[in-house]
């Protein structure tokens, strides 16, 4: 039976203390345990909104907008104090932290609703099932309403269901919040670890779609190295290669991030790519060392991309993006446009358009793709002349 709902998530409003007080002090574990069962989504969602008012809260957080020309460009960030590396990429914009805090919000009443429909499986069998993440909702929340499906005669052509109640569900990828497309489930603690495996290894190769806001940059590929890394109570931010393997604030270091991007159109034109055609050819390669590209020309065009990212750090398209001046759009955490042409956006356009791994158990190579979203379908929809 399916985890009850409160009806206090249905509408984030009905929340009195929100706007006072910060989540995490009046919403302890102990409460949290007695409103909703332990692996419901409600109390993950809820668990991530304590985060996220503590990471806003937080008297060390930098709060900084601007963008100055020297390598120590913000002197005043915990992260540049003593003998650590200076970040190349700026702390998050003020406007951010609202903002986020209200997606998030939103995205926890959706997530609490949420169910995977079976039209949203893209592949399954006896070990996997993966399905195409909606825009707006936790991972968790998908993978708690797998079990679900199984009862669906659509699905279940198989005889699946009597095999719901024993499957060990487990993420072998995340997305963040309002990032869509393809997610894949592991059915047993197995094939989890072999999968696991080869996300870690980076023996699994993945393909994104992101409409981006900017300056139309000169190059049609390009491969960009850096650094990558957060201080203790920091954000995710862009470091020079160089300082790669060098400590920061909290004990963590600086790992190697490596993306590879094309242009698929601009302003609307543009041809969709398949993958095979991608990235074959030679590409410029930047290998960062100085502040990223100036973001502020007056030009913004309408850059859709492909990216191909080599690592699997976090946030690492949305930084890359960032760094080489054309932030993603609706991405207001890495300096991303909030409205466009008189249209708020509710969270950032990224898409994970594809993932090609071994199979975990039969060996085999194996291809999923998902649909693409709406946003990047229109920005390919006028296509230049022949």
């Amino acid at each position: 039976m399916p985890a009850p709902r409160s009806s206090a998530l249905k509408h984030p409003t009905s929340f009195p203390f929100m706007t006072r007080v910060p989540l995490l002090h009046v919403l302890p574990s102990t409460i949290l345990q007695q409103s909703f069962p332990v692996n419901s989504p409600s109390i993950l969602c809820l668990a991530r909104l304590r985060s996220l008012c503590t990471s806003f809260s937080h008297p060390k957080m930098p709060d900084k907008t601007h963008i100055h020309s020297t390598r120590n460009e913000f002197p005043d960030d915990p992260e540049t104090l003593g003998n650590y590396p200076a970040p190349l990429s700026p702390p998050l914009p003020p406007i951010s932290k609202q903002i986020e805090l209200s997606r998030a919000m939103s995205a926890s009443s959706r997530s609490s609703l949420f169910s995977v429909s079976p039209v949203d499986v893209l592949f399954q069998d006896d070990w996997l099932i993966v399905v195409n993440k909606p825009q707006g909702v936790y991972c968790e929340a998908v993978l708690s309403s797998i079990p679900r499906i199984f009862g669906d005669t659509a699905v279940n052509s198989h005889g699946l269901g009597s095999q719901a109640k024993h499957l060990e569900l487990h993420l072998a990828n995340r997305l963040d919040r309002d990032t869509s497309g393809v997610m894949v489930i592991t059915k047993s603690h197995k094939v989890a670890a072999k999968l696991v495996n080869a996300f870690t290894n980076h023996k699994v190769k993945k393909s994104y779609i992101a409409l981006c806001i900017g300056p139309t940059p000169i190059w049609d590929k390009i491969f960009v190295k850096s650094g990558h890394g957060r201080s203790k109570f920091g954000v995710w931010r862009v470091y020079a290669t160089s300082d790669v393997g060098r400590a920061l604030p909290g004990g963590s270091v600086v790992k190697e991030m490596e993306t590879s991007f094309e242009i698929l159109s601009v302003n609307g034109q543009g041809l969709y790519k398949e993958l095979s055609e991608t990235m074959e050819d030679e590409k410029n390669i930047i290998v960062v060392e100085e502040k990223g590209i100036n973001k502020y020309s007056e030009k913004k065009d309408e850059i859709l991309v492909r990216a191909l990212p080599q690592s699997g750090r976090t946030h690492q398209i949305r930084l890359h993006c960032q760094y080489l001046g054309i932030p993603i759009r609706g991405d207001v955490k890495y300096e991303g446009v909030y409205e466009w042409k008189g249209r708020k956006y509710d969270g950032h356009e990224l898409h994970a358009e594809s993932l090609s791994f071994e199979h975990p158990v039969t060996g085999l190579p194996v291809l999923i793709k998902a649909p693409l979203p709406l946003w990047a379908s229109q920005a390919m929809s006028h296509h230049p002349s022949p």
